[in-house]
């Protein structure tokens, strides 16, 4: 096992046992030992450390996750997330996107030590903010895997390019430019992502 930072990254060191993969409750005490790094790993045990977002993606993602917020709470049917939240994906992958949204009906079948923890699910909705050390190709993979897993929709938002790509089980996805709001559709349609501060940013 091998920690892996995006280009341009600024590298920190960290205990990692390297002669096997974590198991969950070391992969889950190593996150909660680096509350200030995003850390994710794939289906293969393999942990990537991002550091964390600056101003303007941080303002950005404020702004995707109080919309998803407020929505979700009007609507009732289910909950929504933050990019704290990590998800153990049935591929093995451990997995935080930039906001998510899982119906209460899958939330109920787990007690409340394991919702205190990385849930072990896919959510229903994702969506992705591509940021500065990103690259679109392997922000694309992740998406893919989102839906590979089991989400019914997924947006990944390039907001520098006024650009989103949408995400749907079975289909290529499909590329909007320039747009000023999203639909949401399927299991969260009535939702609507205004784009306006995420295009302009700070």
């Amino acid at each position: 096992m091998q920690d892996v930072l995006p280009d341009g990254a600024t590298r920190a060191t960290f205990e990692i046992r390297a002669e096997r993969p974590m198991d969950e409750e070391e992969y889950f005490e190593f996150c909660a030992k680096n509350p200030e790094l995003r850390i994710e790993r794939d289906g293969h045990g393999e942990i990537t450390i991002t550091p964390p977002a600056g101003a303007e993606a941080g303002f950005r993602n404020s702004d995707l996750t109080a919309q998803l917020g407020m929505w979700s709470k009007r609507d009732g049917r289910g909950r929504a997330f933050d990019p704290s939240a990590e998800y153990i994906l049935p591929d093995g992958a451990a997995l935080s996107p930039d906001a998510s949204w899982v119906q209460s009906s899958r939330l109920e079948q787990f007690t409340k030590e394991q919702k205190r923890r990385f849930l072990p699910l896919c959510p229903d909705f994702v969506v992705e903010l591509i940021s500065p050390t990103d690259r679109l190709p392997k922000a694309q993979a992740k998406m893919r895997q989102w839906i590979d897993n089991g989400a019914t929709l997924g947006w990944l938002i390039d907001a520098d390019r006024r650009t989103v790509y949408v995400y749907r089980p079975g289909r290529e996805p499909e590329e909007l430019v320039n747009i000023d709001h999203l639909p949401g559709e399927g299991i969260v349609e009535g939702f609507r992502l205004e784009l306006g501060e995420i295009w302009r940013g700070l």
